[in-house]
């Protein structure tokens, strides 16, 4: 199981990347860090600065075939960054195309709609995000997980941090059952 994580060069929140990619290794799989640029992205303890992280590529440079699902971790400036960036919105978009595994937490689904794959979905997120959800013609739950279906891609979506052990529990056992 590889599993890409895609975060912006700055604002994503620590806790929704590190415990999602904790719950990769401890699965047996590997994951990767893109980022829109090279060297190393500064993530947040909500608005103070937390660690920073080396970035293994440039999404760019990566390739959907090169990996069996995609993370989005939250943080309210990580994905209104990403959202910017051409290359990081067809990068998603193309998992999507593909029916691969995407898996998104917290502000993550402002991606998720720059790449209009939110039409037609159920999904959650954090609270303020439900009116762009449901104008891009989501379906906006208040839940702790929601696995969505449809065709072959499967989008596995969660609030907030508080929900960080049940969204990686849905996530990694979706990746395992797409990667075995």
């Amino acid at each position: 199981m590889r599993v890409a994580f895609l975060a912006a060069p700055e604002g994503v929140e620590q806790v929704e990347l590190t415990e999602p990619w904790q719950a990769v290794k401890d699965a047996g799989g590997t994951p990767e860090l893109l980022s829109t640029r090279s060297g190393t992205l500064q993530a947040f303890h909500h608005l103070d600065k937390g660690d920073t992280f080396p970035v293994d590529r440039e999404v760019g440079r990566a390739g959907m075939e090169d990996h069996d699902g995609l993370v989005l971790p939250g943080g309210v400036a990580n994905p209104d960054l990403l959202r910017t960036d051409e290359r990081a919105v067809d990068f998603v978009k193309g998992f999507f195309e593909r029916g691969k595994p995407v898996a998104v937490i917290c502000h993550g689904p402002w991606t998720l709609i720059e790449a209009d794959v939110v039409r037609g979905r159920r999904l959650t997120s954090w609270p303020s995000l439900r009116t762009d959800l449901r104008n891009a013609g989501a379906t906006w739950v208040d839940e702790e997980v929601v696995r969505c279906e449809d065709g072959p891609n499967v989008l596995i979506s969660s609030r907030k941090p508080g929900d960080l052990k049940a969204f990686c529990a849905a996530f990694v056992r979706e990746f395992q059952h797409i990667s075995a």
